[in-house]
């Protein structure tokens, strides 16, 4: 593991220093003792590399982590352990590899890629949904991962159910196409305090 921050050129730098191989659990980036650890599955990647952003707007990352596959991964998860990193902090991963999509496999090193198990995003100004189906990649138009302090998180008195699963239905719902036909109910005149979604029963 090796950790870059670009446009540095001291050769005598401890680019390493307090970075260490991290946990494969639990997944995503999660906060503790005076730093965040860092972790993603992918059975084929043959590397990652952790970004690290000063802004989501920003065309380079301020810091680079390179994972090396002897010390930062355990059977298919890539992990690393950064202090120093607090809530706020702007990340994103890219994955090196073998690029053949009749297999399955599109690893591209210049793709900046999303936390799959991260619990917020943050948006760029000029993001752009197709960049990443042109050549190039511009790091100022992907969408970024951000670390977050769930301890902080206000639930303004909230608890939870307390219902066991056995008892519990989990219905997943695409709000567009359930309102979508007319036979939703929903009308322009439906984007009031009660939206036909909420009243129109599922099953």
């Amino acid at each position: 593991m090796w950790h870059r921050p670009l446009g540095a050129h001291n050769d005598d730098m401890d680019l390493t220093r307090g970075v260490s191989s991290g946990l494969a659990h639990p997944l995503g980036a999660h906060r503790g003792d005076g730093g965040t650890n860092f972790s993603v599955w992918s059975r084929t990647a043959a590397q990652l590399d952790l970004l690290l952003f000063d802004d989501v707007d920003d065309s380079r990352p301020s810091r680079w982590i390179v994972l090396d596959p002897q010390q930062n991964r355990t059977s298919s998860y890539w992990h690393v352990r950064v202090p120093d990193v607090e809530p706020g902090q702007v990340y994103a991963w890219r994955a090196h590899g073998v690029f053949d999509p009749a297999t399955g496999r599109r690893h591209d090193a210049s793709a900046v890629l999303l936390d799959p198990y991260g619990l917020a995003v943050a948006v760029p100004t000029a993001y752009d949904r197709m960049a990443g189906t042109r050549p190039g990649r511009d790091p100022r138009t992907a969408m970024k991962s951000v670390v977050v302090d769930l301890s902080a998180y206000d639930w303004e008195h909230d608890t939870p159910l307390g219902r066991p699963f056995a008892r519990t239905v989990i219905y997943e719902l695409h709000v567009r196409g359930f309102t979508a036909h007319p036979n939703s109910g929903w009308t322009a005149a439906s984007l009031g305090p009660t939206p036909a979604w909420w009243t129109r029963s599922p099953i």
